[in-house]
């Protein structure tokens, strides 16, 4: 073979494995479970989870997965916009310890859209049922967001069946009026109110494109960066798609961006399950209607821990934009407060996470719970 053939095969070669590397790369991408809607065909059953649905007597139901009973109960209560399998990279090892029960919450998932239930009193009212009629005994309860909100509020109602409890990245006190309007959480659920009463545009994928907030701390130092990043792409991608989340093939999971698309996808678009009127009670505060959260932390007698995000490199050493934007559910000082009112509690802060900790560091959120059982175990 002389040397000219040599070349053009060795340039072959390598042409090849870059096409091949690239369309791995591309499916990787494609098919990551961004929203964990597979992880029962994937883990699930094999680890023993198990699909419930609980019907109460006023028909309202709550859908649950159940795990195996490998030690104390674990309720599991996801935040916003997402379900119970948000937490899918902490139950294999949860599961090892534990006895878990993961719930959608309404207004989310496969449980019930009833309005009527889209209030902190009612859902919370029925998760303390669900503690008494289906777990039917006592229980560890960790909460995630508006879950951690929930979490505080069973564990007050509900004292004989709580063991311990966790706030993971509760957004305690920054939701009330006054203060979440400088949120960017209530800017989010300001614009699904928006949409929801405007007839101009189809989607609220499409909607949210053009409003999310988050464009502006995109565009901080390039101010086409969302347009060329974000909001084109996905533009071209639902005209191709349309009724679809938007996927880029060549966005990684940890870039984020297709996450992004998929957090907004919802039952309105026909795209998820997630019912936007929910968010619009958190937007006009009726969500939190016969919710005292300062009485709610005051009663929680059992062991709690709170834990928080650190700032992120966008706003540190604080938690707020330029705009005075909070940018997280909490603050210090809103986090100090929760762990001053609740009678036996713990801070447990400095997480390098956006929001999600469960999700974003598995191992040291199970940590958390570990050591917490840990430590309930060795005082008795």
């Amino acid at each position: 073979m002389n040397k000219k053939k040599k070349v053009i095969m060795i340039i072959g070669i390598v042409v090849l494995i870059v096409i091949m590397a690239i369309g791995i790369f591309a499916y990787i991408n494609l098919h990551y479970d961004y929203l964990n809607e597979k992880f029962l065909e994937k883990k699930g059953y094999k680890l023993g989870f198990t699909e419930n649905v609980a019907k109460l007597d006023d028909g309202s139901e709550i859908y649950y997965i159940e795990g195996p009973n490998n030690g104390p109960k674990l309720l599991l209560l996801h935040g916003q916009q997402v379900t119970c399998y948000d937490y899918a990279k902490v139950l294999p090892r949860l599961s090892e310890e534990f006895h878990i029960y993961a719930l959608d919450y309404y207004g989310h998932g496969k449980s019930s859209k009833n309005l009527d239930k889209y209030n902190a009193v009612e859902i919370g009212n029925d998760i303390v049922w669900f503690l008494k009629n289906i777990i039917k005994e006592e229980a560890y309860i960790s909460g995630h967001s508006s879950g951690a909100l929930l979490a505080a509020y069973a564990s007050a109602k509900a004292p004989d069946y709580i063991i311990a409890t966790v706030l993971e990245d509760g957004p305690f006190f920054s939701t009330l009026p006054g203060r979440a309007e400088k949120t960017i959480s209530w800017l989010g659920f300001k614009n699904m109110y928006d949409y929801l009463n405007q007839n101009e545009i189809d989607t609220f994928m499409e909607y949210s494109l053009e409003h999310d907030y988050m464009q502006e701390l995109f565009n901080a130092e390039d101010p086409q960066a969302w347009d060329k990043v974000v909001k084109g792409p996905a533009l071209e991608y639902l005209a191709k798609h349309p009724g679809q989340i938007p996927k880029m093939w060549f966005y990684p999971p940890k870039m984020g961006i297709n996450s992004l698309y998929a957090i907004n996808a919802n039952m309105q678009d026909g795209t998820s399950h997630y019912d936007l009127r929910f968010g619009v009670t958190f937007y006009d505060f009726s969500w939190f209607e016969g919710f005292n959260q300062e009485e709610i932390l005051k009663n929680i007698q059992s062991p709690t821990v709170v834990m928080h995000v650190a700032p992120n490199e966008m706003t540190a050493p604080g938690y707020y934009d330029k705009n005075e934007i909070l940018l997280a559910a909490m603050d210090e000082t809103d986090a100090q407060k929760v762990v001053d009112l609740i009678p036996n509690s713990k801070y447990v802060g400095g997480f390098k996470s956006d929001h999600d900790i469960h999700a974003d560091l598995p191992d040291e959120y199970i940590k958390v719970l570990l050591d917490l059982k840990n430590q309930i175990e060795s005082d008795f």
